[in-house]
């Protein structure tokens, strides 16, 4: 027996069993997403907005087998009632009719024992989610006016309840709380800058008076200012510049693209990387549905193909090892290409954790910074965009905040750079690996937030250009 999430509502659990009832085709897959949220927004150390949303969404996923080959309809739509059902199952099916053959086809999965409960009501999350952040960040508010800075910012949390039902008899759900803290504290006359982030599953963790301090502290050191020429320098690259990174790489670590001679990790005659060292200093690169506090879906969910696939949904998902010890240990693969190439199935997880030889014994950021004679700190990049993906060399913007350190101390705000680097090419070259810890990365913040990261150091960071952005 299904509950409902409000009086006269139906549940999304309902919606989902009845979409699925008026499939037609071969088979059929339907995820449901109940989705609320909270949001508070803030400018010149005053509260500008604050906001909570509630949606459903229900995907529709038919698999037909035609005389061509088997081909699947994917079809999203916001849902209010049933009374919208039957025109998103016949969208979903004309789109697998008219659709070319899957490429990725595979068997759907079939049930399996897990501990989910399909039948406990969609989580939900609301603006009471800040009552300790919001006292916290009025005081900084205040100290920030006596100091004469500014802050902006935006704070977020989202409960998303996914349901996925399939033809087969699968059922499975899973609850994900995702928050996530963006800040900019600005002198008065907007002439300095510097960000700071932060995730948060419940916001119980989010400590808002060493966030303004330390951005407080990146103030103090823009108040000296060097310009420096583009070229390679040493190079300390704090957890969220290096998620931004990474989050990158992993991406793109697809074995159909590596076999294929498509991506950087590609070796020659079809095989990959699988087995190279690609971090000498002993890097680990891993994803574990069950990382404490940073939770992922167990089972594959996805309404896209490409890297993954949608025959897949529902398929377990286990903590897996990218990079071990600094080798290159597995690549994402789909189960048809498992089945292609005779190789296991790997299938993506939506988090990503770096650690070094240390593990959490590593350096703080402020260490590294202590122990470096010159280099400068980049403590965040932007807009990342692929260069050539043969190597995966991208290019970006530094943003909010690059200093110079001589002798352990920082000397100043440097202008910003457009820099040229792979991250795959970086791992070689990182010299020092510190602390690890939950960061946030800031360019693909919308996309991927369950991420931990140490600071590291690279004696040779490529700057290609002074950058005029600011």
């Amino acid at each position: 027996m299904t509950s409902t999430t409000e009086a006269g509502a139906m549940a999304i659990q309902q919606l989902v069993e009845q979409a699925l009832a008026l499939s037609t085709m071969t088979g059929c897959l339907v995820i449901g997403e109940e989705l609320t949220g909270a949001n508070l927004r803030w400018a010149g150390n005053s509260l500008t907005t604050n906001g909570q949303m509630h949606s459903r969404k229900l995907t529709v996923i038919s698999i037909f087998d035609g005389e061509q080959g088997t081909t699947a309809g994917v079809v999203s739509r916001a849902i209010t009632g049933a009374d919208e059902l039957a025109a998103l199952v016949a969208a979903s099916e004309a789109a697998a009719r008219a659709a070319s053959p899957a490429d990725d086809v595979a068997p759907l999965i079939e049930p399996y024992s897990h501990s989910d409960d399909w039948d406990a009501p969609a989580a939900v999350t609301g603006i009471e989610v800040f009552s300790d952040f919001a006292p916290a960040l009025g005081r900084a508010f205040a100290a920030a006016e006596q100091a004469d800075q500014l802050l902006y910012g935006y704070a977020e949390h989202l409960m998303a309840s996914y349901f996925l039902a399939s033809s087969t008899g699968l059922r499975r759900r899973h609850d994900q709380p995702s928050g996530r803290l963006e800040m900019n504290a600005k002198s008065r006359d907007l002439t300095r800058t510097a960000w700071a982030g932060a995730q948060t599953r419940d916001w119980s963790d989010i400590d808002v008076e060493a966030m303004t301090a330390d951005l407080a502290k990146r103030l103090d050191w823009s108040a000296t200012r060097i310009d420096l020429p583009a070229g390679r320098y040493e190079t300390l690259l704090p957890p969220s510049a290096m998620a931004d990174l990474m989050v990158y790489l992993y991406w793109h670590a697809t074995a159909r693209d590596a076999e294929e001679g498509r991506s950087v990790f590609a070796a020659s005659d079809g095989k990959t990387r699988i087995g190279q060292v690609l971090a000498p200093l002993g890097i680990t690169l891993c994803s574990d549905p069950a990382e404490p506090g940073m939770q992922a879906p167990g089972f594959q969910l996805t309404t896209v193909g490409g890297e993954e696939s949608v025959f897949d949904n529902g398929a377990p998902a286990a903590a897996i090892r990218w990079i071990d010890d600094g080798v290159l240990a597995n690549l994402q693969r789909t189960r048809n290409w498992a089945e292609r190439t005779g190789q296991p199935y790997v299938p993506f997880v939506d988090n990503l954790i770096m650690t070094g030889p240390d593990g959490d014994g590593g350096k703080s950021l402020d260490e590294l910074i202590a122990g470096t004679r010159r280099g400068l700190l980049l403590t965040c990049l932007w807009y990342i965009r692929t260069v050539d993906p043969q190597t995966l060399l991208v290019t970006g913007l530094t943003r909010d905040g690059v200093y110079l350190i001589e002798d352990g101390t920082v000397r100043g705000v440097v202008n910003n750079f457009r820099f040229n680097e792979s991250p795959v090419d970086l791992l070689s070259r990182i010299t020092e690996v510190g602390r690890t810890e939950r960061t946030l990365p800031r360019e693909w913040s919308d996309y991927f937030t369950r991420v931990a990261m140490p600071a590291v150091r690279v004696p040779d960071f490529y700057l290609s250009t002074v950058s005029q952005a600011s």
